[in-house]
């Protein structure tokens, strides 16, 4: 069923929030930042670590957040949301509540005639140039290259699916470029991203790159010609931010607040 909200035309609203890391202490907080969406938002994306510990109790409460809204939510799963080794049984509670999970793979929606695409992945750790993890060595180092290899594969093929769309956005948790990782220490950008994950972006050049993970990064960033967005809770500041797709390139509302500091 095509979703119907107030905007501009040919313009489509995106809020975006990572890390927001739900919980039951956490409930009324969450459950507040989401009703505040009523009306400004065609689209909600969630970049990761969703719970705070990878408990399904956790996403429980999410879920119940989440089917008090009519705003379809897509969201990928982070690190923390791994943490107890029951990430299929999260995704099944977010699932059931109606949370379309994009862990690689696509997912299409009709915004005012326009179709878009979103295609998500984790991601996973690896590095950038200078300092970058091998396929090399050990195989228990090799199986973390693999398992990257893995995440930048699912993100091609999502990012293939969607091809098509009036507007496609990649939704990421880990980094796919050092562009957004701002102070973040150098000696741990190898499990921040990796710039692995930026090939199948350079490759189908999505409209908008959303991601979180980096707590000390900074917002605005770039792979090549596109742009990135570091939407963590602590680089933002705010519950969500929201991004109007439309014209040539996506714009940060800056009607509602500026953007942090670059």
């Amino acid at each position: 069923m095509p979703l119907v909200a107030a905007g501009k035309a040919g313009t489509v609203r995106v809020a975006a929030a990572g890390d927001i890391h739900c919980n039951q202490r956490e409930r009324a907080r969450v459950e507040a930042a989401f009703a505040s969406l009523d009306g400004e938002a065609d689209l909600v994306l969630l970049a990761g670590d969703l719970t705070s510990h990878g408990d399904p109790l956790e996403a429980g409460v999410l879920g119940d957040i989440c089917r008090g809204i009519e705003i379809p939510v897509f969201a990928v799963l982070g690190n923390h949301d791994w943490h107890e080794d029951r990430a299929a049984d999260v995704v099944a509670v977010l699932e059931d509540a109606g949370v379309r999970m994009v862990e690689g793979r696509s997912a299409t929606c009709e915004v005012r005639g326009l179709r878009v695409g979103i295609a998500g992945a984790k991601g996973f750790v690896g590095g950038f140039p200078d300092a970058s993890l091998p396929d090399f060595g050990e195989p228990s180092l090799r199986r973390v290259y693999a398992e990257t290899t893995a995440e930048v594969e699912a993100l091609d093929r999502a990012l293939g699916e969607i091809d098509g769309c009036d507007m496609r956005i990649a939704l990421l948790h880990y980094a796919p470029t050092t562009s957004t990782l701002g102070s973040e220490p150098q000696g741990i950008w190898a499990f921040l991203g990796s710039d692995r994950l930026a090939r199948p972006i350079l490759a189908h050049r999505p409209d908008l790159v959303l991601h979180g993970h980096a707590h000390a990064g900074v917002f605005e960033g770039f792979v090549g010609p596109v742009p990135v967005y570091n939407v963590a809770l602590p680089v933002t500041g705010r519950d969500f931010w929201i991004f109007e797709l439309g014209g040539d390139r996506p714009l940060a509302r800056l009607d509602a607040a500026e953007p942090p500091a670059v």
